[in-house]
């Protein structure tokens, strides 16, 4: 059954990856995209794109601040933060490109916090907080957004049912975030029994924890939005709210899809959420995103690895080297 699960999501990926493409083919068709999007992204100022690259390290700063919030909760206080910053950076580079079930962020983290002395358990529990530092401000963001401008759901109408376009609906559903957001709050605060339901478990982090949360989390949400809102013309400009919006529902997706980087998906319903916009100038606007939040921290990622790599094996190589060269005891 493991074995049957490997191969199942890799495929789900791969089959949301080309039915997004034969969506955009259907979106794009009869259009000059290869002209029009390199003549875009042209026309965006060099202000825009250092703006977008302001954001890019905003979003990874915060990444950053993920894994030292986790080494907080676990009582880790020895790495320090060039360490952190630098396999958090490698980290999510890697996964966010490969997908987590080629490339796993455990498997990087592993490698790294191993050798400042962490443990397997210690390692799957900081990548478990990770992962709820981040669902956490897709909950707190989305949640504030839907309850201030439920609206903004209407934006798909015909391409989503009706029942998650309703403003009604999306109102609900951001209220309901917002508690979420507030019963662990008060349970932080009160220092409540963790929440079970079922095999799912809560447990409330120490005060000072869940204040680095309330911040970290959207921090980094806001910064990769941030990228897609610069690259954006001035011209039907929605505005950033909308843009967060749009990038929380679209990023979300695409990683429930499996799709490695959430091709296709993460375009397809980017696009359907910015009809003011011309449909190739969201589109260049994503390709600056692809550009700076993913392809080039992937680059640098694996000059990272492979600099990593080379030390522990040269290491390695030089404690083999000292067994072999010791004389004899006695």
């Amino acid at each position: 059954m493991k074995k049957l699960a490997e191969y199942f999501w890799p495929l789900v990926g791969l089959a949301a990856v080309l039915g997004s493409f034969y969506l955009l083919y259907h979106e794009f068709r009869g259009e000059s995209v290869g002209t029009e999007v390199w003549a875009n992204l042209k026309a965006i100022p060099a202000s825009d794109y250092f703006l977008a690259a302001l954001s890019t390290l905003l979003a990874y700063a915060a990444l950053a601040w993920y894994d030292r919030i986790a080494l907080l909760h676990l009582g880790v206080t020895h790495i320090s933060w060039i360490f952190i910053s630098v396999c958090s950076f490698t980290t999510y580079a890697l996964s966010h490109n490969i997908g987590a079930s080629v490339f796993s962020g455990a498997m990087v983290r592993y490698r790294a916090y191993s050798s400042k002395g962490l443990t397997a358990t210690q390692v799957a529990a900081l990548v478990v907080l990770c992962s709820y530092t981040f669902a956490f401000g897709n909950v707190l963001l989305g949640g504030l957004l839907l309850t201030y401008d439920p609206g903004m759901m209407q934006r798909l109408a015909g391409f989503l049912p009706d029942i998650f376009t309703n403003p009604h609906a999306a109102r609900t559903v951001g209220l309901l975030c917002l508690t979420f957001v507030v019963v662990y709050i008060v349970g932080s605060l009160m220092h409540f029994r963790p929440f079970r339901f079922g095999q799912f478990e809560i447990t409330y982090p120490r005060p000072e924890i869940m204040l680095r949360q309330l911040f970290a989390a959207p921090a980094e949400l806001i910064g990769a939005a941030g990228i897609i809102y610069f690259a954006l013309p001035e011209q039907g400009n929605p505005g950033f709210i909308i843009v967060l919006g749009a990038f929380l529902l679209s990023f979300s997706a695409a990683l429930v899809s499996h799709a490695p980087g959430g091709l296709g998906i993460f375009e397809l319903l980017f696009i359907n959420l910015m009809p003011d916009v011309p449909r190739l100038q969201v589109l260049a606007a994503l390709l600056v995103w692809r550009l700076f939040y993913l392809i080039i921290p992937l680059l640098a990622a694996l000059v990272v690895v492979g600099l990593f790599e080379r030390k522990k094996l040269a290491d390695k190589f030089r404690g083999e080297t000292g067994e072999l060269e010791r004389p004899p005891s006695g």
